[in-house]
This record gives C-alpha cells, structure tokens and sequence, in this order.
C-alpha cells in the first residue's frame, strides 16, 4: 500500500497501526466493490458534465472501469492486501492504464463518499432481495393454506394443548406475517433510496456537481440533498434495513421452533425431508434437524449486527471513522439472514403432515372453549359458562369432532372464515 493518497510528505506510515486502520476493508469491500465501480463510473459522467473531464477521458474511464468490473467477476482481478481498500484500488487501476485520467477520478469526492454511495446501493439490492423473499415465503404459506384448510390440527397456547385449529390457519398466520415482512422491506427499501454521490466528507465541494445526473444514472429514486445527513443517515439507514430483516428473521426464528417441536419424537406431527436433516456423529439411531436448528439461530446474527451498529451511532454530527465499523455488520447481518430466508420456501413447500398423530394429540379437553361460547351464545354470562366447561372439561369431547370445531369457528381469520382471498389481494399488491 504505497502512495496513500493522504500520506503526508517525511511521515512513514506504521504498518501496525496502518493494518488496524484498515481493518477488514480490502475483504468487506469485495462485497460493495462492483457498486464502487458503478458509482465511479456514473461520477466521472458527472466531472464530464461539468468540463473536469473531456469526453476522450470520459470514454478511457467507463471503458477500463467495465474491465475492472469484468475482471472482479472472473477472478482476473483479487481485491487484497496490495490495497488499502476498494476505492483505492479503482484508483490504482485507472491510474495504471490511463494516467492521469485515472487520476482525475478522484476530484470531488472523499473516501467516505465512495464508501456510503456503494453501501447504499448495495443496501437497495439486499432489500429488494428481502422484499422477494418474504413474498415467496408468503405464497407458498398461502397455497398451502388454501390446500389444507380443513385440516385438523391441535392449538397451542404456552406450549400446551388449548383449542382443536387447523393446518389452514397455521398457514395463514405465517402467510400475513411474512407479507407484512415484505411490506416493510419495501417500506425500508424507499427509505433508503436516495444518492448520496457528490456530498463529499459531509460539506458538499467547490464544484457544481451534476448530483442529479448521478441520481438518475444510479437508478436512486431521489437526490439526498443535505451533505450534512448524507453523514447522518450512515448507520441509522444499516439500521433500519436491519430492522427490516430482523422482522423476517424474527418470524422464521418463531417459524423454526415450530417445526422443531413438530417433528420431534415426541410431538411427530410433521416429517421433514430428507434433504434438511442430517445423521448424528455418534448415535445412529437419528436424524437431526440441524437445517431448522440454524434457521432458528439465525436472528441472533441480525440482532448482533443491529446492536453493533446502534452502540456505533452514539457520535456528534459529521464523518467519523467510528462507521468503518457498519460495514462488517451488515455484510455479517443480511449473509447470514437472506442464506436462511432464502431455504424455506422449498422447505415450507415440501414438509409433510403426519395426520394420524394430529388427531391422536386433539384431546376431549381442547372442546372445552367451545362448550363455553356455545354457552354464552345461548344466554349464560361467559363467567359461569366458563366456570361450567372447566368443571366438564373431560367429557367436554363427547359427541364431537375436530371438523365440526373448525367449522363453527366463525370469527373472522378463524378456521371457518380465512379470509385467504385478503391476504392474496395483499400479496397481489406487492408485485
């Protein structure tokens, strides 16, 4: 890492203190290198716009940094320790091939700028991606719910037998969750939608840069005007695209430890495939469910991830190298949660109910809140219906079944009242 282009002349930089200072940029960057060359390339159209650049120079420029683009995909290029950090080693290559056009690259912008246009573009790609997923999760719960409507299966409140429900409302309940999960991406994803390019170190420069052609070039729904929040958004725009995502996380976590309860010896309600279990390393009478096990530990990366950043936040106005920090926790946070996301669509796809342990586990006592409201209906005050169905709570069964429960289960979203038909218009709505 030669030539720093903060060095200052008779100072030697310490390689000590130059790798803490770096940290883990050359290998956080290759995550955001191809936004850095999109948003290098739409900044020098701009320099161009405003005579920095001529159209020769222009041209050299978008030509090698396509190259550059090129090479990244195919391993031709390794973004590695001979660079102090992605940005730098654009500059070095253009350098390299054009000299002093490559140079020019630079003029207007700071490190930080660079660093905040491509997060945020890789921000809006993470979030569009999240948006996609909850949305197919959303689907398959939803035609699965629509297939399985009337399928008996016990309810559980505080991890005990409380009501008979159904497969279709199971369904329906992770189907509306993940909905709303993609609402709120989308929501995120509009937030953070604004072009940050041209704001500088946070003070904006001497040059009437062409922000808005920038903004369109990038594809940003709108211009973030003040350099002083472009400063200001970094870290608080990571946070809510993990907030966003922990949403989603949050539900799967919940998602998970059904399933793991569900399949379990003990319950035996759901088989999974073959495919998400694996064999135990020393008893080889099992198969472990250690797919879910992960899914269900995967909101804890995201949590970390959002409490890094927010212990980071605690700064006056301005840039501080104290952010540096942001881009390991996001590129941490959103690996881990889009990778397990991006499994349960097949894996709610392909679990199999196990009917004859359901109706085994449905109990004479899980009637009981049936005995009571039909009660209630006929004119006993639900205090002493209640009261009545808890005393008869063993012969609470008789005469009945499963089916007739969940057809008098008539409140809206209740078994006999889905209203599947709303969460498919909402679902529609979201592209």
């Amino acid at each position: 890492m030669s030539n720093l282009l903060w060095q200052k002349p008779g100072v030697a930089v310490d390689a000590g203190i130059q790798a803490f200072l770096a940290g883990d940029d050359v290998l956080l960057d290759r995550d955001f290198f191809l936004h850095d060359i999109a948003a290098s390339a739409a900044h020098a159209e701009g320099l161009q716009r405003i005579g920095i650049l001529s159209a020769d120079e222009l041209d050299g420029l978008k030509r090698e940094l396509a190259t550059l683009a090129d090479d990244f995909r195919s391993g031709g290029f390794v973004l590695d320790a001979r660079f102090e950090d992605g940005h730098s080693a654009i500059e070095a290559r253009l350098t390299e091939r054009l000299g002093d056009a490559g140079r020019k690259i630079h003029t207007g912008r700071s490190r930080n700028d660079q660093v905040l246009v491509a997060t945020r573009l890789w921000l809006k790609d993470r979030l569009a991606q999240l948006a996609l997923l909850s949305r197919e999760i959303a689907r398959v719960a939803l035609d699965r719910a629509g297939a399985e409507r009337d399928l008996p299966i016990p309810g559980y409140t505080h991890i005990q037998r409380a009501v008979v429900s159904s497969a279709g409302m199971w369904w329906a309940g992770w189907a509306e969750a993940f909905i709303d999960d993609a609402v709120r991406a989308a929501d995120t994803l509009a937030l953070v939608d604004c072009n940050p390019l041209g704001t500088a170190a946070g003070y904006g420069v001497n040059l009437a840069l062409d922000r808005e052609h920038t903004t369109e070039a990038l594809g940003f729904a709108r211009m973030q005007v003040s350099p002083v929040y472009a400063q200001l958004s970094r870290g608080k725009f990571e946070l809510a695209a993990l907030e966003a995502l922990g949403s989603a996380t949050l539900d799967l976590r919940r998602l998970a430890w059904d399933l793991s309860l569900f399949s379990s010896a003990e319950f035996g309600f759901v088989a999974l495939p073959a495919q998400y279990t694996t064999g135990s390393s020393i008893m080889p009478n099992k198969r472990n469910p250690d797919v879910i096990e992960l899914m269900r530990a995967t909101h804890a990366s995201v949590a970390a991830a959002r409490t890094e950043i927010e212990q980071l936040l605690s700064l006056p106005s301005g840039y501080q190298r104290d952010l540096q920090a942001s881009k390991g926790a996001i590129v941490h946070g959103f690996g881990r949660g889009l990778a397990a996301l991006a499994l349960l669509p097949d894996l709610l796809a392909n679990i199999g109910w196990r009917e004859d342990r359901l109706r085994a586990a449905i109990d004479a006592g899980m009637y009981a809140t049936d005995v009571a409201v039909e009660a209630a209906i006929a004119g006993v005050p639900f205090r002493e219906a209640y009261k009545a169905a808890a005393v008869s709570g063993d012969s609470a069964g008789q005469g009945r079944t499963p089916e007739g429960s969940l057809a008098a289960r008539t409140s809206p979203g209740a078994a006999a009242d889905l209203r599947l038909d709303a969460l498919h218009a909402r679902l529609a709505a979201l592209g």
